[in-house]
């Protein structure tokens, strides 16, 4: 029964994300103090307004509600491999990643990653920036010249942290 009544467009396209956009700007305005310190009502209005504002906007909606269920569903994602890993690798006094330094930056990349190709899938984008790097265009050329750019800057670091041992 409550999935059914959850499952109504109104539901969907303007009380959740009403609230949620509700919930993140009172929260910001809070802890930034932005207004001033006690100033509970004025942010709750602030929230209010813009939140109403961004239910207008329906393909603003439709992103946060995509978004909401990528990052969802990462979190999953995210939750399971840790629990894999610590299975795997855990140590029981502590953070089960703490001798491996290179993952936590890894997970961070990947996730990252993740994010941006969620959003440009979810926005539409996607079809564009894959023609923009498969295509005719200078996508490729450009990617190219990042990675080289990359490589001189790896050398380079690793260079000066050898001389510096020396």
């Amino acid at each position: 029964m409550a999935n059914f009544l959850l499952s109504y467009p109104i539901f969907t396209d303007i009380i959740l994300p009403f609230l949620l956009i509700f919930v993140l700007v009172f929260a910001v305005l809070q802890k930034s103090k932005l207004l001033g310190e006690g100033k509970l009502q004025i942010d709750a209005i602030i929230s209010f307004v813009i939140a109403a504002i961004f239910v207008t906007f329906t393909n603003a909606v439709h992103i946060v509600t995509q978004m909401t269920i990528f990052v969802t569903i990462a979190l999953v994602l995210l939750f399971v491999f840790m629990l894999i890993y610590g299975f795997a690798y855990g140590d029981t006094k502590g953070d089960p990643l703490a001798g491996q330094k290179w993952v936590k930056p890894t997970i961070g990349i990947i996730a990252f990653i993740a994010v941006i190709a969620g959003f440009l899938v979810v926005s539409g984008w996607w079809d564009d920036v894959w023609r923009f790097l498969s295509g005719t265009n200078m996508g490729a050329n450009i990617i190219f010249i990042i990675l080289i750019a990359a490589a001189i800057i790896a050398v380079i670091k690793g260079a000066g942290k050898s001389k510096d041992k020396d």
